[in-house]
């Protein structure tokens, strides 16, 4: 086992990256963490942003009078237009790849817009390269939005079935709070949090305020408010081993998670 830089430089040169000797050593050392102290939200395109104004402008009101308290990492969602590149791009029989370039630009879009209406309260609106400036704007006026986006674009994974990329906005905004080690992950959507089928449709679904990943794929549950492929991200993760969703349309939830309060769902790594 490798206990100084040295011996870790050497299994590196001399064995393969997959060697579990030297994955062993690499986990020796602490993670650093980037922003401890800052908390990334996912604003929901579909969910949030889709709905206008109505619905924008008092999560923006919201945003304003909690970054006062908190370092916040803005995250958006796609969304409905992007559904509607997905349908025309799939027709047209294009790869996930593809598919990813067009979902991007459309989470660029709600960045963008939601930047324009944070612009008079000195919070600014970042690109993937502006995201090395993230500690700047932090610490300037405790708050920066970005698309929530991954950018794998061409290289992104395929899913096992079909051609939708599997790694959207929702695993965006989480890889960017577990690779920042920031302390908080919440996903602002439009339903208290998750169900036992969807609120929309089935009039007899019930509140599920806590549950973990495991007991979500037990109950058939692994799809229902966040991207499949997010549950697994959560699972392997080493600083964000919790996610909270809240409904972004009811004023004051968002302060309450930040808060610490257990307002949505609790979804926990084990």
């Amino acid at each position: 086992m490798a206990t100084t830089i040295s011996e870790l430089d050497a299994l590196l040169m001399q064995r393969s990256l997959t060697d579990p000797e030297l994955l062993a050593a690499t986990e020796q050392a602490d993670n650093v963490r980037i922003l401890p102290d800052a908390t990334v939200i996912k604003v929901g395109g579909q969910s949030m942003i889709d709905r206008g104004r109505s619905a924008v402008y008092p999560l923006v009101d919201e945003i304003v009078s909690v970054r006062k308290a908190h370092k916040l990492l803005i995250g958006t969602g796609a969304g409905t237009r992007a559904r509607h590149l997905y349908s025309i791009a799939a027709g047209l029989n294009l790869p996930a790849g593809v598919l990813s370039q067009l979902g991007a630009s459309v989470a660029d879009q709600n960045a963008a817009m939601l930047g324009q209406l944070l612009a008079k309260h000195g919070i600014s609106s970042v690109d993937s390269a502006g995201l090395s400036a993230v500690p700047l704007y932090l610490e300037e006026v405790n708050a920066v939005v970005f698309s929530g986006m991954p950018p794998y674009g061409l290289w992104v994974r395929p899913a096992a079935q079909g051609v939708i990329p599997p790694y959207r906005t929702d695993a965006g905004c989480f890889l960017v709070a577990e690779q920042f080690g920031c302390k908080a992950m919440i996903y602002v959507k439009d339903e208290n949090g998750l169900y036992t089928a969807n609120p929309k449709t089935a009039k007899d679904a019930t509140f599920i305020p806590r549950i973990s990943v495991d007991e979500m794929k037990a109950r058939g549950l692994q799809d229902s408010i966040l991207e499949f492929p997010v549950l697994d991200l959560l699972k392997a993760a080493r600083h964000i081993r919790e996610v909270q969703v809240v409904n972004g349309l009811v004023p004051g939830n968002l302060t309450r998670a930040l808060a610490g309060e257990h307002v949505g769902t609790i979804i926990t790594a084990s």
